[in-house]
C-alpha cells in the first residue's frame, strides 16, 4: 500500500511564497508520474501541475504557469511544489497523487493514490 503524506501549507500573505512536499512511501517512487491537485471550498478539485517518473516532463494548470514549479527527489521518494507569487485565489487544500502510468497526466483518472492534504490560504 503507497502512503503520501504532504506538508508544507500555511498562511501567506498575496505574492508570498511557500513549498510544498509529499512523501511518498514504496520501492518504485521513479517509475510513476506524480501531481498536485487542489480543491477550494465548494468546488471541484482541479489539476495543478505534474511530473514524469524521471522528472523529464512537467505539466501546468494555465492559471499556475509561471509562477508554481514542480520537481521530484527519487532517491528521497519526495514531490515538491514551489509555489511563488501566491494569490488569494489560490486557497485551497492541495493534494498529491501518484499516477499509475510513467507520463504526466491532468486527469485524476490517471491517479491512483492520493494524500490527505495540506491547507494553502493565502490573504490578500
Amino acid at each position: 500500500q503507497v502512503q503520501l503524506v504532504e506538508s508544507g501549507g500555511g498562511l501567506v500573505q498575496a505574492g508570498g511564497s511557500l513549498r510544498l512536499s509529499c512523501a511518498a512511501s514504496g520501492r518504485t517512487f521513479s517509475s510513476y508520474a506524480m501531481g498536485w491537485f487542489r480543491q477550494a471550498a465548494g468546488q471541484e478539485r482541479e489539476f495543478v501541475a505534474a511530473i514524469s517518473g524521471r522528472g523529464g516532463r512537467t505539466s501546468y494548470a494555465d492559471s499556475v504557469k509561471g509562477r508554481l514549479t514542480i520537481s521530484r527527489d527519487n532517491a528521497k521518494n519526495t514531490v515538491y511544489l514551489q509555489m511563488n507569487g501566491l494569490k488569494p485565489e489560490d486557497t485551497a487544500v492541495y493534494y498529491c497523487a501518484r499516477s499509475w502510468a510513467t507520463d504526466v497526466a491532468s486527469s485524476p483518472t490517471y491517479y491512483n493514490y492520493w494524500g490527505r492534504g495540506t491547507q494553502v490560504t493565502v490573504s490578500s
